[in-house]
């Protein structure tokens, strides 16, 4: 395995069905599954809304002002699946060498102050658009749909893949530093925890994808509902902020 991409080549290769990414919003009480072959769609389809619809190119730099969500999630891997550099940042500032910026609704005035190109995610549960769309600004979950399931990826292990603080690692650099944090097989890992930090990434997304695993994102978690998603999802670790913690 040598770059994330590969990731979901393997889960699909193994079992297209299985959950591959769960999202709770413990705000609203939203809840939805993806399966493998489902989740490759969507990044499929923003693939293609990147290189066809944005002109994105290989070597770009795609900042992503979002939290932890599906949609991040799968905004990481059609970056990747295109061969374009991903800057994390959540709630930190916008690079103002980014190509492409894709922005949670807080963030898009910050994002529309750059001279990227701005995609405004709703970050809604089941992909609803924004309430307020700027001018300028491509909403995606309008514009996304058009797109085609099927994309192939243009992926060097060797490239960029994803920025923190300045430091680049390459996909393949990705892959051995999530492998070495030895998640078991089939691991089951609960996240509450922003994919903007590289930890976060590497426990709460990468990871449990490179032993056959499968990922339940948490936003607005309520504390004293987690022992029991614990045991509805059958979670076997949770990635807290600076620990990821084996459940009893």
């Amino acid at each position: 395995m040598s770059h994330p991409v590969e990731l979901l080549r393997r889960a699909l290769a193994a079992e297209p069905s299985r959950p591959l990414v769960t999202f709770y919003d413990d705000a609203t009480g939203e809840r939805v599954e993806f399966s493998g072959k489902t989740f490759d769609n969507w990044v499929a389809k923003t693939a293609n809304l990147l290189v066809d619809g944005l002109g994105a190119v290989p070597g770009g730099r795609v900042a992503l002002a979002l939290p932890a969500h599906w949609q991040t999630a799968v905004w990481l891997f059609a970056c990747w699946s295109a061969g374009l550099t991903v800057l994390p940042v959540d709630d930190g500032a916008i690079p103002g060498d980014a190509d492409i910026v894709a922005a949670a609704p807080h963030r898009l005035a910050d994002a529309v102050a750059t001279t990227a190109e701005v995609v405004g995610l709703s970050l809604h549960a089941l992909g609803a658009p924004l309430a307020d769309c700027p001018p300028g600004v491509t909403d995606y979950a309008v514009e996304v749909r058009a797109y085609g399931d099927r994309f192939v990826p243009e992926t060097r292990p060797d490239a960029p893949a994803v920025e923190f603080d300045g430091e680049a690692l390459t996909g393949a650099q990705l892959i051995a530093a999530a492998e070495a944090l030895e998640t078991p097989p089939g691991a089951r890992v609960l996240t509450t925890v922003s994919f903007a930090t590289r930890d976060g990434l590497l426990a709460g997304l990468i990871s449990p994808l490179t032993t056959g695993g499968s990922v339940i994102i948490c936003q607005n978690l309520e504390q004293n509902g987690l022992d029991r998603r614990i045991s509805l999802e059958h979670v076997t670790s949770v990635v807290r902020s600076g620990s990821t913690d084996p459940t009893p």
